[in-house]
């Protein structure tokens, strides 16, 4: 991989974009995070409720849930509120669908007991990885809510059962990018999402040719990459949180 070329706004091509996080950012959520990846920003609240869905319920078992929205000047042209038009975009279902699903895999909802936490994740501004930055800050604040519930009594343990952290990657001009800005991902022949744990076990794979088609030799080469971004943002969530035993 030709690491060493530059891209517009001067990183090397296996290079994430700036990382900060905010830890906590509400004061009154059980656990919240204001995360930056570059020029795209999104808060995450955790809110805890000593219930379950009905499907649930009796089982005991907890349930982790997301949401997701787009801020109106989040992006270079005002986005209407989903509110306003009363019902939830696709992209907007399948981006928290796919956020709930993450975190999940990395908890263990039998020590959750019967109480659900709802991820709630609000897109301040978008330049591109907006659902993979979500999904990393959102298991920040979800395990500070958990950490919450260990405290106040209501779980023996901290039930997450390792790290978690996602990140793009795709091809642009026939080279391997690392974590795609708006325009890079605009440009992309290929676009893909890769959620995984810390232990490097694939959690989601969403990958689209968006002109053509793509070998299994450039599948296996973005996901190198992206295991190489993810281990580097376990890193991160390991500097915030400490080991998780």
């Amino acid at each position: 991989m030709m690491s060493f070329q530059l891209r517009k706004d001067g990183r090397k091509l296996d290079e994430l974009r700036k990382v900060e996080v905010v830890r906590p950012f509400y004061s009154h959520a059980e656990g919240s995070v204001f995360i930056k990846m570059g020029n795209t920003w999104v808060i995450v609240a955790c809110t805890v409720e000593e219930k379950v869905p009905p499907f649930l319920k009796g089982l005991g078992e907890g349930w982790i849930t997301a949401e997701y929205a787009m801020l109106p000047r989040a992006t270079p042209e005002r986005t209407v509120r989903e509110s306003v038009t009363g019902r939830l975009s696709g992209r907007s279902q399948e981006i928290k669908r796919l956020i709930g699903r993450s975190l999940r895999a990395v908890v263990d909802l039998e020590k959750l007991g019967e109480r659900t936490i709802i991820v709630d994740c609000d897109v301040v501004q978008a330049d591109g990885g907006t659902r993979t930055a979500a999904i990393t800050g959102g298991f920040i604040a979800l395990y500070d809510a958990l950490q919450f519930l260990h405290e106040q009594g209501k779980i023996e343990e901290v039930p997450i059962k390792d790290y978690l952290a996602a990140v793009s990657v795709g091809l642009v001009g026939g080279l391997p990018l690392l974590d795609l800005c708006f325009e890079e991902d605009f440009e992309a022949s290929v676009d893909m999402n890769v959620v995984m744990t810390g232990s490097g076990n694939l959690v989601e794979v969403q990958g689209t040719a968006e002109k053509g088609t793509f070998t299994r030799k450039e599948l296996n080469e973005l996901l190198d990459l992206a295991e190489k971004g993810i281990m580097e943002l376990v890193e991160v969530e390991k500097k915030i949180l400490g080991e998780i035993k």
